[in-house]
């Protein structure tokens, strides 16, 4: 307002005091939207001003101008600015004695302005100039934003009230109008009366104090009061209209919504089956390899126990070639007992250094002997630990497929809970069921973890039993081949010294047998230890079955458990399709309540077009029964006319045998 004050000093030449008073005061009260220059006479310079200022918009709603002697030309300028506003909506112009250029103003600013709803043109001329008056009331009826007008003590006649009539018939907004104190008489009220049966806006219309007979007054209430309440009744149709139209609306949200959640829940479950039948499947392909892994390494196993059967077979043919050398020897030897008696006496304390030594190297092996049979005893043992450690891998697994069944029936529970309160906690139950997932695919996670670690630990065990098995084959290897240099050894020397070392030779002869039946001996426990190699080998098979049997077991219970989420799919489909058909019920319904809402309106507008019917019916009687009113006024006048015709006559009649008999007295007393 400030601002406004400052352009109103700066565009007015001779600017009013009181006006820039009323300007400052309204700027210090900004919660007020009215701009009050009442009693004020404002020079036609300050009105040229506020003409400037008023287009566009303005920082107030009201404009108070009462009693303020407006000029016609600043009235003019004032108006002319008010043509292009968009803020005002309250206009006061009352006891500005406004005529015929002030009305012309008017009527231009109803024809122009759209954001206009009140006003007020009290104690005006504005019926005294016809043309003017005319002009006002055209652009009353182009105007449809004006509600309230009030043209008290205008000085209207019947004339300008049948151009008020005319614009009334064409506007549709205006629902107060005030014409008391004026002289409309009685051919304005019949044609307002006659403008109320195109007008069905107006609610009020006040024509006191007009000259207006009783009887246009109660009619023309009536209409009004009629035009009221069908705009009470439409407002209400239009209120009940928008809020069934909203409920409708918010029920097709709603539904919309729980179809789309249900069909978010429905993708959801799906992508989690798809989800744990990949997620199975990968386990299967993995335990699969691992399978495929051990039987390999069986393959592998067998493979080197053939080769070591190979190699058992050689070395017994090698001892059997060694016991025909020994024959032929011994057969050599019977020749030539009698040839190195003597040598032989001279060889004994050789043989016993010899004797000594070979009882050494027995010791070396018996203690290499015990050695391998610790790392036998070791190796069963972490056979044994494996066992154990796969007999905790199946209790594991067993108390995993308890742990899943069990969270498969708290599903089911809880799938049937939510079947009953579906519609009340859908969505708490959807996540508690996203977390119930997320905490099963975490444990199974880290149950797939522990099992892969546990796998790798086996293989790593499993690689440096490997490992240890052929370092001890490579020592039965090198023992052979030690064992074998010995023997080539022996056969030289026995080949060089078999003339001069007679003796040697039975004592050589006699360790060869001890070191044959040790060799035998050994031969026979490298045959145990393979039967028991074979024997774990066996177990190790028996144990690989087993775990493909669980394999197996786990793939059918993968199976039955997909069986039943494919169940559990069809069952929320079932239900999801059960509650299609509700939704499709209750749209039947609301289809059923927007049929009886229109057969509602429909009966609305036969009940309105039987109300107008009746309103015509009536105001056609009401014409009737004015057009026999008048008829009676007319004959009543004739009749009055002629008793004051034949008043005249007996009155003439009278006066001249008045005049007659007075003469006649005056002539007998003459």
């Amino acid at each position: 307002m400030e601002e406004f004050r400052r352009d109103y000093a700066r565009l007015c030449a001779a600017p009013q005091d009181a006006v820039l008073r009323r300007l400052r005061e309204r700027g210090e009260a900004p919660g007020r939207a009215r701009l009050d220059l009442a009693e004020l006479s404002l020079s036609p310079d300050t009105c040229g001003a506020l003409g400037r200022l008023l287009p566009g918009s303005a920082p107030f709603a009201e404009l108070a101008l009462a009693d303020c002697g407006l000029s016609e030309d600043g009235a003019k300028l004032l108006l002319h600015g008010l043509c292009s506003n968009t803020t005002v909506r309250s206009l006061d112009l009352k006891g500005n004695n406004l005529r015929a250029t002030g009305a012309e103003a008017l009527g231009k600013l109803l024809r122009q302005n759209k954001s206009i709803r009140s006003l007020i043109l009290e104690w005006n001329s504005l019926g005294v100039w016809e043309e003017g008056f005319s002009f006002f009331c055209q652009g009353l009826g182009a105007n449809n934003s004006l509600q309230r007008l009030d043209l008290r003590n205008n000085q209207i006649n019947h004339h300008g009230a049948g151009e008020l009539a005319m614009a009334l018939k064409r506007n549709t907004s205006l629902q107060e109008l005030d014409l008391r104190w004026n002289n409309i008489g009685l051919l304005g009220g019949r044609a307002l009366l006659n403008c109320l049966q195109s007008n069905k806006t107006l609610k009020k219309l006040e024509l006191a104090g007009n000259n207006v007979p009783s009887d246009i007054l109660k009619a023309v209430e009536q209409a009004t009061d009629h035009n009221r309440d069908r705009q009470t009744i439409l407002s209400e149709t239009q209120n009940r209209t928008c809020v069934l139209s909203k409920e409708i609306l918010n029920l097709k949200d709603e539904k919309t919504k729980q179809f789309l959640d249900l069909m978010g829940t429905i993708d959801k479950q799906r992508e989690e089956i798809a989800r744990s039948g990949r997620i199975s499947a990968g386990r299967v392909i993995r335990l699969q390899e691992a399978l495929n892994e051990q039987h390999s390494i069986m393959n592998s196993l067998k493979a080197k126990l053939q080769m070591t059967e190979a190699a058992l077979a050689l070395s017994e043919q090698k001892v059997h070639n060694l016991g025909e050398l020994l024959s032929a020897m011994k057969q050599e030897q019977a020749s030539m007992t009698e040839q190195h008696i003597a040598e032989l006496q001279q060889q004994r304390q050789e043989g016993a250094d010899r004797e000594g030594k070979l009882f050494r190297d027995l010791s070396a092996c018996n203690e290499k002997n015990l050695f391998l049979r610790n790392q036998v005893d070791e190796l069963e043992k972490k056979c044994k630990v494996q066992q154990d450690q796969l007999f905790e891998l199946k209790q594991d697994l067993t108390n995993t497929t308890a742990e899943l069944k069990l969270r498969a029936v708290q599903a089911e529970e809880r799938l049937e809970m939510e079947k009953r309160r579906f519609k009340q906690s859908l969505e708490d139950m959807e996540s508690l069921r996203l977390k119930e997932v997320d905490h099963l695919t975490q444990h199974m996670e880290a149950s797939e973890r522990s099992m892969q670690d546990r796998v790798q630990k086996l293989e790593a065990i499993r690689i440096a039993l490997e490992e240890e098995l052929s370092q001890v084959k490579a020592a039965a290897l090198t023992e052979r081949s030690h064992a074998e240099e010995e023997l080539m050894k022996v056969r030289n020397q026995a080949r060089l010294d078999e003339q001069q070392r007679l003796e040697h030779l039975e004592e050589k002869l006699r360790l060869m047998t001890e070191a044959r039946n040790e060799a035998q001996n050994c031969c026979l426990k490298q045959k145990q230890m393979v039967g028991e190699a074979q024997v774990k080998a066996s177990q190790l098979s028996l144990h690989a079955d087993g775990l493909r049997r669980r394999i197996e077991e786990l793939q059918q219970d993968l199976n039955s458990k997909e069986q039943e989420k494919v169940t559990e799919v069809n069952k929320v489909k079932v239900e999801l399709q059960e509650q299609i058909g509700h939704l499709q019920a209750e749209r039947t319904a609301q289809e059923g309540l927007r049929e009886k809402i229109a057969a509602l309106e429909r009966q609305l507008k036969v009940l309105s077009s039987n109300h107008r019917e009746a309103l015509l019916d009536k105001e056609g009687e009401i014409s009737m029964l004015m057009e026999k009113l008048r008829m009676k006024e007319a004959d009543i006048s004739r009749m009055r006319e002629e008793e004051a015709q034949r008043a005249s006559v007996l009155q003439n009649a009278i006066m001249a045998y008045v005049q007659g008999s007075s003469l006649g007295t005056h002539s007998s007393r003459k």
